[in-house]
């Protein structure tokens, strides 16, 4: 079995109830979203500003590696996720919102709706077992896109 296959069968088994589901489709891309955020606020060095780079387009490199390890389409589907991602962080930097702020408050709802889900279901988050499932979640938000378009990742 292919490890992509194996994790994405782990992650779903305390992923069963509708709506711990439900939540986790609107609380696992947006956590993604939110967590870039506020590695994007982390104060850079000159020469990174320089260059326009942040230290979470620098994370961005191995995480997208790792994905691309798992499967070509699901590394793929996640170079459209930290694209959209870094598209909302600069749409809040023209709206002037701060992006620490707002990801930081985000953080927190989504976290707690995350758990709120895992209490409904019964079953605790599977990244108390491995913290790679962090990664993975946002692996099994895509793998229900993929399965709805007839795509295999």
């Amino acid at each position: 079995m292919r490890e992509i296959d194996r994790l994405m069968s782990h992650y779903g088994e305390s992923h069963q109830n509708k709506m711990n589901v439900l939540i986790h489709t609107i609380a696992v891309p947006s956590i993604f979203f939110v967590t870039l955020g506020l590695v994007w606020s982390i104060p850079i060095p000159e020469f990174m500003a320089a260059m326009d780079v942040t230290f979470a387009h620098v994370a961005s490199i191995p995480v997208l590696f790792y994905y691309f390890k798992l499967s070509g389409p699901m590394g793929a589907a996640m170079t459209l996720l930290i694209i959209a991602s870094f598209g909302l962080i600069k749409l809040l930097v023209a709206l002037d919102i701060s992006v620490w702020v707002f990801c930081l408050g985000l953080f927190v709802v989504m976290w707690i709706l995350q758990f709120v889900g895992h209490h409904i279901e019964g079953k605790k988050p599977s990244f108390f077992e491995d913290l790679r499932y962090l990664l993975v979640g946002p692996c099994w938000w895509w793998g229900h896109w993929f399965k709805k378009m007839n795509i295999s990742y």
